[in-house]
């Protein structure tokens, strides 16, 4: 089943997900769109070459430049929310929200937010709550719908970032928006700032600070953050863009292609020709 607003190129879908629907939400008809996944314990399903497998109820955030395959599905039924930025854009309205950066485009390459018990049951009743407003179309339904995304959205953060960030005791809305704004940095500017330095200037800090925050919080040090985004583009673009190898390096700034190969090799274990081979292989 699927219901959806559509207007004025604005558009939000909500689908039931059960084993019958999963052709169908995998297809190439949502893979522009955001995506908000709700779903019950034993679904498995991959995003960015990432396998999850869910054991309680768990929301994932999908963005659009993201690639998200759902392999299985458990015994109760899941959600599969989607929309444009025409209806919502949480770069836009990021006072309003303040997910991007954490449960979209954040440095652990974690899109998922596992529901406690209560706030499991607010965010079952928000879905009930679109999916009525969906169904009776009354007036002013399009902005109560956009009132339950968000009601999703504002509690997955609050709940990700208690999951998440572990050194958040001492000063948690500092760090909260230093590593906030630090993840949506390197998500603007992977593909011409490849250093350390280039985002310490950014923050306004010196490079030791920088790396002595992240530590502070448990997360990865910022070299390694700032590669393993860019080899992740690399990914996506040896996988799903006809792009040559040496195309993808000049894509990623990188003027040396060999320069390029050899990071790719020292940091995945495989070169990127090896890597798309293999991957090709496994999926056939």
């Amino acid at each position: 089943m699927e219901r959806f607003f559509e207007q004025n190129y604005k558009k939000l879908g909500l689908v039931e997900i059960d084993a019958a629907s999963l052709d169908s939400i995998n297809g190439q008809r949502y893979k522009s769109y955001i995506k908000v996944l709700y779903l019950p314990a034993g679904y498995s399903l991959t995003v960015d070459f990432k396998r999850w497998t869910t054991k309680k109820s768990t929301l994932f955030f999908i963005n659009s430049n993201q690639y998200c395959q759902v392999e299985g599905a458990g015994t109760a039924k899941g959600y599969f929310i989607y929309y444009n930025r025409d209806f919502y854009c949480v770069q836009i309205h990021d006072e309003e929200v303040a997910c991007d950066g954490l449960l979209f485009n954040n440095i652990y390459g974690m899109p998922m937010t596992v529901l406690p018990a209560r706030e499991d049951k607010i965010v079952a009743g928000a879905v009930q709550n679109i999916l009525d407003e969906l169904s009776r179309q009354e007036s002013s339904y399009e902005e109560m719908i956009r009132t339950y995304l968000k009601q999703m959205i504002i509690l997955a953060t609050r709940v990700w970032k208690q999951q998440q960030l572990a050194g958040f005791d001492q000063h948690p809305s500092e760090d909260a928006e230093f590593f906030r704004t630090f993840s949506r940095l390197v998500e603007i500017h992977f593909r011409e700032k490849h250093s350390v330095t280039d985002y310490a200037e950014l923050l306004s800090v010196a490079p030791k600070t920088l790396s002595k925050r992240l530590n502070r919080l448990g997360v990865p040090q910022p070299n390694d953050v700032i590669k393993d985004r860019i080899l992740l583009e690399a990914k996506r673009l040896l996988i799903y863009s006809p792009l040559s190898i040496k195309e993808i390096a000049y894509d990623l700034g990188y003027d040396d292609p060999a320069y390029f190969n050899r990071l790719f090799t020292s940091k995945v274990g495989r070169t990127p020709a090896a890597f798309k081979k293999q991957t090709f292989t496994q999926e056939q």
